[in-house]
């Protein structure tokens, strides 16, 4: 999978993927639902949709449950295929920590962007392990 100019590269294994994305100001403008304008950030859309089925998409928002109609039906318009959606998350940090595989696969990774910026690294499957 590929971002525009990407400032690194990582590569990921064959195996399935969870992918835990925020949406707003990271894959969405910034609070765009706020006045009924939700745009993909450049990028994000074309990203979202090279996601392969057998990995697992879920969102995590501090989107309240009463934007869930507006913000699910602007995914489904859009044809963005996820798992779920978690809504009313705090808006302080999201922590993710996992057990590495005994072979040194390193099962947790995460990056941070700027607000309103898609992410600037680029996936790769490395099928060489």
């Amino acid at each position: 999978m590929e971002s525009k100019k990407p400032e690194n590269v990582v590569k990921l294994s064959p195996l399935a993927k969870t992918w835990i994305l925020d949406l707003d100001g990271t894959i969405l403008r910034h609070n765009g639902y706020k006045t009924g304008k939700d745009s993909f950030l450049d990028g994000a859309e074309q990203f979202l949709k090279e996601i392969p089925e057998e990995d697992m998409v879920v969102f995590v928002t501090s989107r309240t449950t009463s934007e869930k109609e507006i913000t699910e039906d602007f995914l489904r318009k859009n044809n963005i295929r996820y798992n779920t959606v978690i809504y009313n998350a705090p808006y302080g940090e999201r922590i993710l920590i996992n057990d590495a595989k005994p072979s040194g696969l390193k099962t947790a990774l995460a990056y941070t962007t700027k607000r309103d910026e898609f992410c600037k690294v680029s996936f790769e499957i490395d099928n060489t392990k």
